[in-house]
């Protein structure tokens, strides 16, 4: 039994990581000042890249967001890519203002494959930075002018602030947008202290990075992958929470099944595949505990049923030494916890984005379900693209841009 405990308490460290990282970050900012803001100067060249598979129901509003930004129309451009499409993306998209590229190539299919594509035959030279946009994504009106305000962004790497466009449907999407501003706060922390943050919709990739290391992640979960590969070459990841992009979140378990398997089959193939090189490669020490533990994370609602699940069998087992298993156990809640909490805080309804965790009960089962489904798809494993629907509201920031 005494080994039981030792797996268990194992497995807590583990999932104290991202915590401990955290805390060396917080010491970090004792001793070191803001960096003063920088003079925009010239608008950067931005080209907005937007990778659509059969997305005819959703482009045409992506499409006007992008256009509505404040932003001059002659510093952007907006390109989207018809991959392998059967419906009518490419006709929408040209219908809207953007230029379309449209891909044929039934051997080398999904969202990686098609940007390299289309990276190859655009004229990088004329641009800054390429920032990729979901085709189910809305932005918000100042979202080039945050990037902006980051610039220099040639040779930079930048994440935004990856919202929920229909945070208002029903309890998860709301608990979905909850976490998605938990994440800001934890981005932000990175960006103080030099670290990289992780990548999802909404990333931008300077010009001359891009022609510096080409696109090289091509695995079912390729912004994960990307952050990996940037991290292991000691590039910079920034964090700008001001440049906000909402994304159509799932508003049903069935909907959302194929994509949260895709998400952790592709992160623990990323694990796999990069943690020796990060481990060798990154930067310094904390930047090398900090992508694995942020690699090693299962989701907030997965760790919670993970210690409810392995806490409970502690209790029952009677090993020896199970009380530090519990504590430490139960510690490596109080992160997810806190960050959770930062995002309801700044939620636009605090409260029924409070109440909607009343469903996380029933969320945690499923989800530890579909994190066990996801093991067999560990790999380039295809994946079932996460299925449309017309939505009823569009509740971030972001929406505005869209009208």
């Amino acid at each position: 039994m005494i080994l039981f405990t030792i797996v268990a308490i194992a497995l807590a460290i583990v999932l104290l990581l991202p915590t401990a990282s955290d805390l060396v970050s917080l010491a970090k900012l004792v001793v070191r000042r803001r960096a003063p803001m920088r003079d925009v100067g010239a608008r950067p060249r931005v080209l907005f890249l937007v990778p659509a598979h059969d997305e005819e129901l959703l482009i045409g509003k992506t499409i006007r967001s992008l256009f509505a930004q404040r932003y001059p129309r002659d510093r952007m451009h907006v390109v989207v890519i018809a991959d392998n499409c059967d419906d009518r993306t490419a006709d929408v998209a040209r219908a809207e203002g953007a230029e379309c590229l449209e891909r044929a190539d039934l051997t080398r299919r999904g969202k990686p494959f098609a940007l390299e594509w289309a990276l190859a035959r655009l004229p990088l030279s004329d641009f800054d930075a390429v920032t990729i946009i979901d085709a189910d994504a809305v932005v918000d009106v100042g979202f080039a002018e945050a990037l902006a305000a980051a610039a220099p962004l040639n040779d930079k790497a930048i994440q935004t602030y990856n919202d929920v466009s229909n945070r208002g449907e029903n309890a998860l999407t709301r608990m979905a947008a909850v976490f998605g501003a938990a994440r800001v706060f934890m981005n932000e922390l990175k960006c103080r202290v030099d670290l990289n943050s992780p990548m999802s919709n909404g990333l931008c990739l300077g010009t001359d990075l891009l022609r510096r290391r080409g696109w090289q992640a091509f695995s079912i979960c390729e912004d994960w992958e990307l952050y990996a590969i940037l991290t292991q070459h000691r590039e910079r990841v920034e964090s700008v929470a001001g440049a906000r992009v909402g994304a159509q979140e799932a508003r049903s378990l069935k909907q959302s099944s194929s994509q949260r398997k895709r998400w952790a089959a592709g992160k623990l193939t990323v694990l796999r595949r990069h943690a020796w090189p990060i481990l060798i490669g990154a930067r310094n020490a904390h930047q090398k505990l900090d992508a694995i533990a942020e690699l090693l994370q299962i989701g907030p609602a997965v760790h919670f049923g993970f210690v409810l699940i392995l806490g409970f069998l502690l209790w029952l087992s009677g090993a020896p030494g199970r009380e530090l298993a519990l504590v430490l156990l139960g510690a490596s809640l109080l992160r997810p916890v806190v960050y959770t909490l930062l995002g309801i805080s700044v939620d636009p309804e605090p409260v029924r984005a409070a109440l909607a965790f009343s469903y996380l009960p029933f969320y945690t089962v499923w989800r530890v379900g579909v994190q066990l489904r996801a093991l067999a798809m560990l790999g380039n494993k295809p994946w079932i693209r996460t299925a449309r629907h017309a939505g009823t509201e569009l509740t971030t920031k972001a929406s505005h841009a869209a009208e």
